[in-house]
């Protein structure tokens, strides 16, 4: 049995969180069943004095009943340089200035503890940019705040979706056809909630078949399942209505997952979870807060969590 770790995890408040389909939560009941001390706290509660970061944790006990589904002890200001063994950076995006200053504090410690997954990686590494790097992988692609340059997308492609840069979940994501009806609204829209530019990207009818969710685990591969969207849906995350099957992957996957892994390990990316439509078309490279472990277990029983914390645990022992 490993040596218990003491692990952080920064996420969202668990009092709000679904343990039935939660990754974050997984990985908690995870570590505790191989005796590691978990702490609990939030991104705002990260703190910075003279030369450490600190924040105020919360011990906490986990068992799955949801409502009654973790326990907190005493709040203690926890060194997360050198009191944490692992930090697990797991709160939901937007992926903000307060994430991103989350990233360059924990950066200061990333020398003394281990950050899952690496905060100047996830900084650098945003999903719809990141991506970017694999454009030989991905349906044609236009990032653009220019109402011109949408509607000459739209009339190559003739069908085609536009969704937030940094968005997450599925939120605000459109689809519009050939007649363009709508575009400048949508555009004027975005423009007006939004200062970074958009993606735009043609439109994949094999997404009626499903958008498959992959998730590498320190650059292997650990399991795989398919999102149907729900009726009327182009959209077919989890979070948004969709539902799980179980897959297999297609040789051009494995080509996607092979290509990534060699860069996904260089930079610290330990959980990673991509996102491919019609067996071929990458769409996305999630560093955030990657999510699908739980399903993937239901569907394929791989304990996806487990190989996560093999993984940690390797790397801590090296250490």
């Amino acid at each position: 049995m490993a040596t218990p770790l003491t692990v952080a995890v920064q996420m969202d408040p668990l009092a709000s969180i679904n343990i039935a389909g939660d990754s974050s939560f997984a990985l908690m009941l995870s570590a505790q069943a191989r005796g590691h001390h978990l702490f609990h706290y939030l991104a705002e509660d990260l703190n910075y004095r003279d030369g450490r970061v600190w924040a105020l944790a919360h011990p906490v006990t986990v068992q799955r009943q949801q409502g009654a589904h973790f326990t907190f002890g005493d709040p203690v200001r926890l060194d997360l340089g050198r009191e944490a063994d692992v930090v697990l950076m797991r709160q939901d995006p937007p992926f903000d200035l307060g994430y991103i200053t989350a990233t360059h504090l924990l950066e200061r410690i990333a020398d003394e503890t281990l950050i899952v997954n690496d905060p100047s990686s996830v900084r650098n590494a945003p999903e719809k940019i990141f991506v970017l790097d694999y454009a030989h992988f991905m349906p044609p692609t236009l990032i653009t705040r220019s109402l011109d340059e949408a509607r000459a997308f739209l009339a190559e492609h003739g069908d085609i979706v536009i969704k937030p840069l940094h968005g997450n979940g599925g939120k605000a994501i459109f689809r519009v056809g050939a007649d363009g009806a709508n575009l400048s609204a949508l555009i004027e829209v975005f423009n007006n909630t939004w200062r970074e530019p958009h993606m735009v990207q043609a439109f994949l009818p094999a997404v009626a078949k499903g958008d498959k969710r992959i998730v590498l685990v320190d650059g292997e591969i650990a399991g795989a399942i398919n999102r149907l969207p729900g009726e009327g849906e182009i959209r077919s995350n989890l979070a948004v209505g969709g539902s799980a099957e179980k897959t297999e992957l297609t040789p051009r996957e494995r080509e996607i997952c092979a290509a990534l892994a060699p860069e996904l390990k260089r930079r610290g990316l330990l959980f990673v979870g991509i996102d491919v439509i019609g067996g071929e078309w990458l769409t996305e490279i999630n560093v955030t807060s990657p999510t699908g472990i739980v399903a993937i277990e239901r569907f394929d029983g791989t304990d996806v969590a487990g190989m996560i914390w093999d993984a940690i645990e390797a790397k801590c022992t090296r250490a």
